[in-house]
């Protein structure tokens, strides 16, 4: 059990405790708990017990309360809360817009005990009706229910990967053979993974049919199963995963045809053969040992698989104007991170040290600013002592540079957080939105270019403010946006966090046409969240990002060159049009 089941089980058990209704100093102390348990770096399983309250900084009693989750899964009061209330309540903590208190009065005066209940009482109108409800959090509630069930049975990139990626393992050790691979969405490095697929070469089928039966974790479907077809799906997340059991002359057939969309097998070739106009009607004619080969016989360059999506890449193949695509070994820094400063778990020169060690050449540090008051943002006072201790460590760690950075609130008028003689104080300023996020096309498209147009505005942070199976992004014209970046020399980040992946690498190839540089920003708050550049980079290629149009495979001297030039150009004080959209 690592440290963030033990975080979600104690905020689970708070949680409980508000909804029903117990002493708030109880239930402030539980969150306590969940917090501490957040920003500790080592784990808290490879402690020993006895020793947890002087190494973690708990109290004895909640340290007690962590150990015996870590012996039996569980603590009582946990196991007492979720014993009187309904399996459906719980469920319906996890949907957005509704907190324990509102669910514990729909629990009590509507009766509701499950979000399929919770729907049909919203479609009927009787949430609205019940006081500090009203029409537009009954809307919510219905948004974020419909939200949820499309989720379901769904997963992100990095837990269909680790899925994939064990079944591989397990297979290749039960059939003796090299001859695995993962396929399907999982290769092509889609963001969300509606199912996890396997190709394996054996002569004996049944043999994996037995492993994967007995796999505990994965729940058989014999009836859309077959001789040479395992299918189910994995039990806790409900992702659908399929074993396609094949002969080894047909493997790289069969690994070819479960590696690429549609459009991309079936999309009709520029100079067709007089006996396969697609790749799918090749594949069905020639047995192929190698993928390389499938395209050369077709008269193509290489695809990588992740741009086998149908969205023009064949036309650039058959042209040789693939893009030679970004490559994790090409980033020479890491560009908005938190420290303890804000709402991040180590400190500056822990965030420094790390990334150092790591082999890159720079820190871009972007703690939030004043106005994120829930992430304990910077006031000016707080980002001038930050800004004394960067010129020290830069001093202690050269040549490892770090730059000074924020990520400043988009307010609601478009505005940046802090004044100009702040604002000027910085390297760089990532300028995101964070607070209401309930918006229309027009209003948040307008709340963007406002942001852009800013002089101060190095980079525009997480477009959309989605989070991935959790909350849908507020809707912008992503069109109007990136020319305007273009326009005003704005970079782009793709947040690299596998909840976000944000920009959208469905727009990586429209924001490269326009000239705009994208930034591969793992948005980390722990040292460990620099590892989530890596899905960035996969969300990059996708969209065809070169290492060219990567700002932060810049060099260091480079990046500071290129701040000063711009900070250079601005001149304070700002004027803004009343309206930037459209």
């Amino acid at each position: 059990m690592d440290n963030r089941a033990l975080t979600r089980a104690f905020r689970l058990a708070a949680s409980l405790m508000e909804l029903h209704d117990e002493n708030p100093f109880k239930i402030r102390a539980y969150e306590g708990t969940a917090a501490t348990l957040e920003r500790l770096e080592l784990p808290v399983a490879d402690m020993d017990r006895t020793g947890l309250p002087d190494r973690t900084g708990l109290s004895k009693t909640a340290a007690a309360k962590v150990a015996e989750m870590l012996d039996t899964g569980t603590f009582e009061e946990l196991r007492k809360l979720l014993e009187i209330t309904p399996p459906g309540v719980v469920e319906m903590l996890s949907i957005k817009g509704i907190g324990p208190k509102k669910i514990r009065v729909l629990w009590r005066e509507l009766g509701v005990e499950s979000p399929e209940q919770l729907r049909e009482a919203a479609e009927r109108d009787e949430v609205s009706k019940l006081k500090g409800f009203g029409q537009k959090t009954q809307e919510t509630i219905l948004a974020a229910l419909e939200f949820n069930q499309e989720s379901q049975g769904k997963v992100l990139y990095p837990q269909a990967e680790t899925l994939a990626e064990d079944l591989a393992t397990r297979l290749r050790e039960a059939l003796r053979t090299d001859t695995v691979a993962v396929a399907g969405e999982v290769r092509r490095r889609l963001e969300i993974v509606e199912m996890v697929v396997l190709v394996a070469a054996t002569a004996q089928p049944w043999q994996a049919h037995e492993l994967l039966n007995q796999l505990t974790g994965l729940t058989p479907d014999v009836q859309r199963s077959g001789p040479f077809a395992w299918r189910g799906t994995a039990t806790a997340s409900g992702v659908q995963v399929e074993v396609q059991l094949v002969s080894k002359e047909n493997f790289v057939n069969q690994l070819f045809l479960l590696s690429a969309a549609e459009a991309h097998l079936s999309e009709p070739l520029a100079q067709p053969s007089g006996r396969f106009a697609s790749l799918r009607q090749l594949l069905k004619q020639e047995t192929f040992y190698q993928e390389k080969s499938i395209y050369e016989k077709a008269g193509l360059h290489y695809v990588e698989p992740e741009l086998r999506e149908g969205l023009g890449e064949l036309a650039l193949a058959q042209a040789g104007q693939l893009p030679d695509l970004l490559e994790e070994a090409d980033l020479r820094g890491s560009l908005h991170n938190h420290s303890t400063y804000s709402d991040g778990n180590h400190t500056l020169r822990q965030m420094a040290e790390f990334l150092r060690d790591k082999g890159y050449e720079y820190l871009g540090i972007c703690d939030h600013s004043q106005a994120a008051h829930y992430a304990n943002g910077l006031n000016p006072e707080r980002v001038r002592q930050q800004q004394r201790e960067i010129d020290q460590l830069n001093q202690d760690l050269a040549p490892f540079r770090i730059f000074k950075g924020i990520e400043s609130d988009i307010l609601g008028d478009g505005s940046l957080d802090y004044a100009p003689a702040v604002l000027e104080s910085f390297d760089f300023i990532v300028a995101s939105v964070h607070s209401n996020l309930r918006m229309d096309e027009r209003k948040a498209t307008e709340r963007l270019l406002r942001a852009i147009a800013n002089p101060y505005t190095t980079m525009l942070g997480h477009p959309t403010g989605r989070l991935l199976l959790r909350r849908e992004g507020y809707p912008i014209n992503h069109k109007a946006v990136i020319d305007a970046c273009a326009q005003h020399n704005v970079i782009i980040e793709i947040n690299s966090n596998p909840w976000r992946l944000d920009l959208d690498w469905r727009w990586v190839r429209y924001a490269l046409d326009q000239g705009v540089k994208l930034s591969i920003n793992p948005d980390a708050h722990h040292t460990d969240g620099y590892a989530d550049m890596r899905y960035g980079v996969m969300m990059g290629r996708k969209g065809g990002l070169t290492k060219d149009m990567t700002f932060n495979a810049l060099t260091a001297a480079q990046m500071a060159t290129y701040f000063a030039e711009r900070k250079a150009t601005i001149t304070p004080p700002l004027e803004y049009k009343d309206s930037l959209f459209g």
